[in-house]
C-alpha cells in the first residue's frame, strides 16, 4: 500500500502567511502540520509516499527531504496547477501503479492517526473508503448522504443546501478502481476535477464505497481560526520539559516546554506553552495555548492563545492574543503623535468633544 500526500495549493485563506510560505508547513506546537500527517502515515505501516507539490515545491522539498527522518521514502510529483484532488490522482498514476493507496491532504489534522482506518481497509478492501465527521456548517465541505443502512448513496462538493451534516475528512482510501473514475469525471463549476465526483462515479457504477464516521478530533487547518484551534489541541497534550534557562525571577506554571538554548528572564509563563530553541522571553507574560518558534524575542509584552513563527520579535506592545505572527516579523509600539480631531462640519453644527 502507498500514500499520496497533497502538498500543493495556494493557501489563500491563510494569507498573508502563505504569500511566502507553504500552508502545510505552518507550525502547530512548533511542528509543521504536514509532519503530523507524515508521522501518521508511517505509524500505519505505509512507507512509499508520493508528494504532490506545486508552487511551493522547493520549500516542501527542503523541509521534508527524502522522508527518511519519518521512516518514509518520498517521491515528489509536480502538479502544474491545483486542478482538484482527482487531478492529483491522475498526475500520480505512474507512481501509484496498481497499488492500493491512502490519499492524505497535507493541511489536515487528525488526532489519533489513521492506523486503525488503514488496517480496516486492508482487511476488508472495498473499492473506496471515505472518512466522515459531523460539522455544524457543512456547506464549506464535501458532504455525504447515507441511506438508512448507513451506505453512501451520494456526495456533493460544497452544496448550498446540504443533505446531511456529514463532511468528508481529508483522508481517502482507494483501490486501483479509482483510476477509471478520475478519468471519467469532468471539471466542476470551480474548474477542478473533484474527488467527490469520482467517488460518486464509483457509487453509480455499483462499486463498493464505504464510510467511517470518526468521532475524534479533525481540522482542516486552512484558516487562522482553525490553525489556532489545532495549536490549542496539540498543546493540551504536552508534558512539561525545561531544557533551556529559566532565571530565579521567572515563574513557569503547568505544561511548559522551554527548548534548549531558550531563555526566560523575569517573566511568567503559564502553560500549555512551548518556547522554541534560541528564543528569549524577557520581562513578559506568555499565557496558555501559545507556541513561540525558534530564535524569537518577546520583550515587555503579553502573549496568549497565539502562534509566533521563527525569527520574529515582539517588543513593548502590551497584550496580544488570538494571533498568528509570521516569520521575521517585528512588532513594536507605534510612535507617539499628538492627539487631534479632524472635523468636517456643516453650517450651524454643535459638537461636543471630550478632552
Amino acid at each position: 500500500m502507498k500514500a499520496l500526500v497533497l502538498s500543493g495549493g495556494a493557501g489563500t485563506r491563510l494569507r498573508p502567511i502563505t504569500h511566502t510560505s507553504a500552508k502545510q508547513l505552518v507550525p502547530v506546537a512548533n511542528k509543521a502540520v504536514l509532519f503530523y500527517g507524515l508521522e501518521s502515515i508511517a505509524a500505519a505501516g505505509v512507507t512509499e509516499v508520493g508528494m504532490i507539490v506545486g508552487d511551493t515545491a522547493d520549500e516542501i522539498r527542503e523541509a521534508v527531504g527524502d522522508g527518511s527522518r519519518f521512516g518514509l521514502r518520498i517521491t515528489y510529483i509536480p502538479q502544474e496547477r491545483p486542478l482538484g484532488l482527482a487531478h492529483a490522482v491522475i498526475v500520480a498514476r505512474d507512481f501509484l501503479g496498481d497499488d492500493d493507496f491512502v490519499m492524505y491532504l497535507g493541511d489536515n489534522f487528525i488526532v489519533g492517526g489513521i492506523t486503525d482506518l488503514v488496517d480496516e481497509f486492508r482487511r476488508t478492501r472495498p473499492d473506496a473508503q471515505i472518512l466522515l465527521t459531523r460539522v455544524p456548517d457543512p456547506r464549506a465541505f464535501g458532504v455525504a448522504e447515507l441511506d438508512s443502512a448507513g451506505q453512501v448513496v451520494g456526495l456533493e462538493e460544497k452544496p448550498r443546501e446540504p443533505k446531511s451534516d456529514l463532511a468528508l475528512v481529508g483522508v481517502y482510501l482507494f483501490t486501483p478502481a479509482v483510476h477509471e473514475a478520475v478519468r471519467a469525471v469532468r471539471p466542476s463549476f470551480r474548474g477542478e476535477l473533484e474527488i467527490t465526483h469520482a467517488i460518486q462515479w464509483l457509487i453509480d457504477a455499483g462499486a463498493d464505497v464505504r464510510s467511517t464516521i470518526i468521532k475524534g478530533y479533525w481540522k482542516d487547518t486552512g484558516n487562522v481560526v482553525d490553525m489556532l484551534e489545532v495549536n490549542r489541541t496539540v498543546l493540551e497534550g504536552l508534558e512539561r520539559r525545561i531544557d533551556g534557562e529559566v532565571d530565579d525571577a521567572s515563574e513557569t506554571v503547568g505544561r511548559v516546554i522551554v527548548e534548549p538554548g531558550a531563555r526566560v528572564v523575569n517573566s511568567r509563563v503559564v502553560g500549555p506553552v512551548v518556547i522554541g530553541a534560541g528564543t528569549e522571553v524577557r520581562d513578559s507574560y506568555v499565557g496558555p495555548f501559545t507556541s513561540v518558534a525558534e530564535n524569537c524575542r518577546i520583550t515587555d509584552s503579553e502573549l496568549e492563545f497565539s502562534i509566533v513563527l521563527r525569527d520574529s520579535s515582539i517588543d513593548g506592545v502590551g497584550r496580544i492574543e488570538n494571533s498568528l505572527i509570521g516569520r521575521h516579523v517585528e512588532v513594536t509600539p507605534a510612535p507617539g503623535v499628538p492627539s487631534a480631531h479632524r472635523l468636517v462640519l456643516g453650517d450651524h453644527s454643535k459638537v461636543q468633544i471630550h478632552t
